[in-house]
């Protein structure tokens, strides 16, 4: 019996482990990208956007720690200037479609009723629009660029938070804690700001975490279609787009974009898994 015991005790001491260095790795992963973002705000060894024909395809080190492109722009200042493009369009189009996904959920599980079947029936066709399909159409009228790529991944990320908080509002609000809160007479209002809120916020920073590794990898999509930054910003996705000509001759312009928006996809998805395994098990009483 003893041996047993002991390799349970074991075993939940290997996920506990497991579980923090998901967290872990997933901070340290994304904290190192923020700050080479914050830091191409002030400094890249050069400017990225500036081309020096002379030093065209330079391969890693021999120009440059990470080469040249085919204008002679460096790929080290690009990749840190990408960098910061990238995670702030995918971070603002996150926060404010999670921002308006979660109202949209937490009112229509308060409301319930037909504005419950409509914001349904909205998300439904909103899903049946992939966001780069909705990019396209938002481009043919408003042209490339920052506010065309946010708005697209946005509108995509408002169902997706809707649902969400759609279905955790409405546990919340089978609880007793909230049955108390109505037979004291609290309005609904009151009840989704004070008790349903603070027991469904986990799950939403938990998801919105998840999700920047896919408006990541989205917002890329968008610029390696031109849609996304104009040029000369730089951007991984278009990074990948511009390196399709030489890959035979230069793949360190195609593979090093590409790691670095696995890298942010990676970091994302182990933080939230993290995140996950920290908030989730326990509900905040009111």
């Amino acid at each position: 019996m003893a041996p047993v015991v002991s390799t349970a005790i074991a075993g939940r001491r290997d996920l506990k482990l497991s579980r923090r260095m998901n967290l872990v790795s997933g901070a340290v992963i994304i904290g190192l990208l923020v700050a080479v973002a914050l830091l191409s705000l002030v400094w890249t060894p050069l400017p990225p956007a500036k081309m020096q024909i002379s030093h065209k395809l330079q391969s890693p080190l021999a120009f440059g720690l990470l080469g040249t492109d085919q204008f002679g722009r460096d790929v080290l200042s690009m990749l840190m200037a990408g960098c910061w493009n990238s995670l702030s369009i995918a971070i603002t189009a996150v926060a404010v479609g999670g921002t308006l996904g979660s109202i949209a959920g937490i009112s229509a599980a308060a409301i319930r009723g037909p504005f419950e079947t409509l914001m349904t029936r909205i998300c439904d066709v909103i899903f049946a629009l992939p966001p780069i399909l909705s990019a396209m159409v938002l481009g043919a009228f408003l042209g490339p660029g920052r506010f065309t790529a946010i708005t697209a991944i946005a509108v995509f990320m408002i169902p997706v938070f809707a649902r969400v908080t759609l279905a955790t509002s409405l546990q919340a609000w089978s609880r007793d804690y909230v049955t108390a809160a109505r037979a004291l007479g609290n309005t609904r209002l009151t009840i989704s700001l004070r008790h349903v809120l603070p027991n469904i916020i986990s799950q939403i920073i938990v998801h919105g975490a998840i999700q920047l590794g896919l408006a990541i990898l989205t917002e890329a999509g968008l610029s390696f279609l031109g849609l996304g930054m104009a040029p000369p910003a730089p951007t991984w996705g278009r990074m990948l787009a511009d390196a399709q000509t030489y890959l035979a001759l230069a793949p360190w312009l195609a593979i090093l974009p590409g790691l670095a928006i696995a890298l942010a996809v990676f970091g994302f998805n182990m933080l939230g898994d993290g995140l996950r395994d920290l908030l989730d098990p326990r509900e905040v009483r009111p």
